[in-house]
């Protein structure tokens, strides 16, 4: 049984409980919300109230609206809770050396537990994405999408949704921070390649530690092309609000 809204913020309550729900699994994605009278009485608050606190919900992304107005529940779209997490990140302050900090910690790990859990269509797509660059290497941004693309893959196939989810909004600014990295240190691209074939190469042949080996070489190279280039690694990095990642693809 629900239990009853109080009149103060009633919406908000009324989004709380829900989203509590959703969230504890006694409501399961996939599953219909009650009506709104049924649901309104069951909270005790009217349904103006209880519209409002649905709508907190659609926005938050926990329901989405399906045939005859019923509300279903959802799983929250990860490139949404990383753009969301990646704002904060700017809102922050977040410098190059921050997020490199995290990525050198976390990226190796996700390397060598992909070696060991990926599936062979997960083993595929890295690779795939891998040769995919190769007619692309001299476009800057495809570069660039290649690279999150491929770390994505990478922390997916890793088999841990909370490590899925802290490197998400990394890859998100860390493409404000590098979009004129390749224009600076051409080489830095064929590097890159270099670098994702060998992961992709030793997470295929299950070679886990060859693969966080790696992975440790490829970001610390990046941090080197970073410096090369003569970009600062303690400046802010802002969201990028031209990149297909960024706000204004969500």
């Amino acid at each position: 049984m629900l239990p009853k809204a109080t009149r103060t913020h009633g919406y908000q309550q009324v989004a709380s409980i829900l989203e509590a729900e959703i969230v504890s699994g006694r409501l399961k994605i996939g599953e219909l919300l009650p009506i709104e009278a049924e649901l309104a009485e069951a909270l005790g608050v009217n349904r103006s109230t209880l519209r409002e606190g649905l709508r907190a919900l659609e926005s938050d992304g926990l329901v989405r609206r399906v045939a005859a107005k019923r509300l279903q529940v959802v799983a929250p779209d990860p490139a949404r809770v990383a753009l969301t997490n990646a704002r904060a990140l700017g809102l922050r302050g977040a410098s190059f050396r921050d997020l490199w900090e995290v990525q050198m910690q976390l990226e190796h790990f996700a390397a060598h537990q992909a070696a060991e859990r990926a599936s062979d269509e997960q083993i595929a797509a890295i690779r795939a994405s891998v040769e995919e660059l190769i007619p692309s290497l001299d476009d800057d941004q495809a570069v660039v999408r290649h690279d999150i693309a491929f770390h994505s893959l990478v922390s997916h196939a890793a088999g841990n949704a909370a490590l899925e989810l802290a490197t998400a909004p990394i890859g998100l600014l860390l493409f404000s921070a590098t979009q004129h990295l390749y224009q600076a240190v051409p080489a830095a691209r064929h590097r890159l390649l270099a670098a994702h074939r060998a992961i992709s190469d030793a997470i295929a042949n299950r070679d886990a530690g060859l693969a966080s080996d790696w992975m440790r070489r490829h970001i610390a190279d990046f941090r080197r092309g970073y410096e090369i280039a003569g970009f600062d690694i303690h400046a802010n990095i802002e969201l990028s609000y031209s990149s297909p990642f960024g706000p204004s693809s969500g």
